[in-house]
């Protein structure tokens, strides 16, 4: 069997070295010239750890992750900790340490595993189709490729899903603009082995260690985001932070604009039409999610995972599999979609209310609350059985 994937990003690279394990011919497409993943970081929650460690790269991945040993909710206003608590029992509950990855290096992992120079870079798919022996991508460049399969992980503004659904689809703002990067560990932020959260009027400043000593940070502001995105990212931070905690300070202090990122958080309805034929969409392609719960990319690792174990149980049927495929990861994918997107309201105020009232509950939680609805997103993945 051939298989082409469009994309080499997480989902993408993941998808290529889980078929290639169970001896699929796979080629890569990617429609940028160098690996330049967009953020700083990402939150490899436990199910997705647990894929990474399936597809061979258990070492690799724990030598990048950052340790969180604890959590901690802080009043943005004054710097009074809310709550803080060990991570220890949701490592207990569900059998693996969660890793904060620095997104470039996590990026670069997937690569080397499966070989850089299988990789075709600067190819952007302008149409892809079905077709009864074959289906075929076409580029750019006027080339063509065609496969036994074809895999869209071609990210959230995906022309995959435009043909398998039968046209665009509209993502919808979530109402925040989402500034993040890198900087070395400051205790005047947090500690060293602490996921830190400052939390306030409805908006959110958090900081998290990866490998290196650095802290992954990101500031959640909300509203309009075309005041926030243009301009002096300092001044914009320092404006829409005043007032803010010494530590929340520190950090805006810190941070290298030239490294900073600002990402307008968008996401998508749930749907679960994923299949056209021979092609599939697969990660943002399938399931754009807002961060809220950090479960997307390890729901793009899930899909890698659950489209090989559906072409392993349906050899010679392509249709068969890729039916499969979209059975088993619609509605766990869009589910977690839409506990993201009730997570980023209760986050970001949209009822104010409801926030306060989530603000009153940090300063009584003792990390059972949240730890529970933390292993409510992990369970239910192929590795992850509820």
């Amino acid at each position: 069997m051939k298989a082409v994937i469009i994309g080499a990003g997480m989902g993408g690279m993941s998808a290529a070295i889980a078929l290639a394990q169970i001896g699929v011919e796979t080629h890569v497409y990617e429609r940028v010239t160098e690996n330049k993943p967009v953020g700083a970081a990402i939150s490899v929650w436990s199910n997705g750890v647990k894929c990474l460690n399936y597809l061979g790269l258990a070492e690799e991945t724990a030598a990048l992750g950052g340790i969180v040993e604890t959590m901690s909710y802080v009043d943005g206003h004054t710097g009074a900790t809310m709550c803080r608590f060990s991570m220890q029992p949701l490592i207990d509950q569900v059998g693996q340490r969660p890793y904060p990855i620095a997104r470039a290096e996590l990026q670069s992992m997937l690569m080397a595993h499966y070989g850089m120079d299988k990789i075709h870079f600067g190819m952007k798919m302008v149409a892809v189709e079905d077709g009864p022996d074959a289906a075929v991508a076409t580029f750019a460049d006027g080339t063509t490729v065609s496969a036994d399969v074809i895999i869209g992980a071609d990210g959230a503004n995906s022309i995959t899903r435009e043909y398998v659904l039968g046209g665009p689809v509209t993502r919808r703002y979530a109402g925040y603009v989402n500034v993040n990067g890198l900087v070395p560990v400051d205790d005047g932020i947090g500690p060293a082995t602490e996921w830190t959260t400052y939390v306030a009027d409805g908006q959110r400043v958090s900081v998290m260690p990866v490998a290196g000593g650095r802290f992954y940070f990101f500031f959640d502001i909300v509203g309009d985001p075309t005041g926030i995105v243009g301009g002096d990212v300092k001044e914009t931070l320092r404006h829409h932070f005043d007032g803010w905690a010494p530590g929340v300070h520190r950090l805006i202090e810190i941070l290298d604009p030239a490294t900073t990122n600002r990402v307008e958080i968008l996401d998508l309805d749930p749907f679960d039409t994923w299949v056209k034929g021979r092609v599939a969409v697969l990660g943002d392609a399938a399931h754009n999610t807002t961060p809220d719960i950090g479960q997307g990319g390890c729901s793009a690792m899930e899909d890698a995972v659950a489209l090989q174990w559906a072409l392993r149980d349906h050899p010679g049927d392509v249709h068969a599999a890729l039916l499969s495929y979209q059975n088993a990861r619609s509605e766990r994918a869009g589910d977690l979609v839409l506990r993201a997107r009730r997570r980023c309201d209760v986050t970001h105020a949209k009822d104010p209310d409801v926030t306060a009232d989530w603000y009153g509950e940090l300063r009584k939680e003792d990390g059972s609350n949240i730890i529970r609805g933390i292993v409510g997103n992990i369970l239910g993945g192929p590795l992850t059985p509820p």
